[in-house]
């Protein structure tokens, strides 16, 4: 399977068209978030993604707010909210958990994300975080690590194939592993991944 991963485009024309490009090279259209400067214009960006020529799953950034998403989602038929849920393909499943970017833990997602290892199962299992995961190449900062341990047990214990991720400006493009799980912060103009 082909994934074209996008996040923190902020609306930038620009970058849509680098998306537009590849979206046709791929499978499915992946967005971790930050496609809006805090939801200014939020209804004329999601249509831009509705009319992708591939499948869109989304979840928000912190920019975003996730019942807006949640609401305005309904109206696009090709366009897939997951945040804490999932989109399942038959071989692929991809568990979405949106927003935030802020916070070292998240007690929320550590109880939500007990149900995922059995939906995973059997599968490979792609994650979309907006933040990224603790203790990588792509949450260093001056200041030290501050991505969410959350998400780094959840890694560890779970072992997805891949895991997209964006927030951090600095480390677009970067890619790490944790254990065999590898982890890409793929920017704002997108990245086709292969699976």
């Amino acid at each position: 399977m082909k994934i074209l991963a996008f996040t923190d485009n902020h609306g930038s024309p620009d970058d849509l068209r680098q998306i537009e490009k590849k979206a046709k090279q791929v499978d499915i259209i992946v967005c971790g978030g930050d496609f809006t400067i805090f939801e200014h214009q939020i209804e004329y960006h999601l249509e831009k993604l509705n009319n992708l020529p591939r499948k869109v799953l989304l979840i928000h950034g912190n920019h975003e707010d996730e019942e807006i998403l949640r609401i305005y989602t309904k109206h696009y038929k090709n366009i897939e909210f997951i945040h804490a849920g999932y989109h399942d393909t038959g071989t692929h499943v991809f568990i979405g958990y949106g927003g935030g970017g802020f916070t070292t833990t998240d007690k929320k997602f550590e109880e939500i994300s007990k149900k995922f290892p059995r939906i995973m199962e059997g599968k490979k299992s792609i994650i979309v975080f907006h933040g990224p995961p603790h203790g990588t190449r792509l949450d260093l900062m001056a200041e030290g690590y501050v991505g969410n341990k959350s998400f780094t047990r959840f890694i560890v214990d779970n072992q997805p194939a891949l895991v997209i991720c964006g927030h951090l400006h600095e480390h677009f493009n970067k890619k790490d592993k944790i254990g065999k799980t590898i982890v890409i912060n793929p920017g704002p103009t997108g990245e086709i991944i292969e699976i």
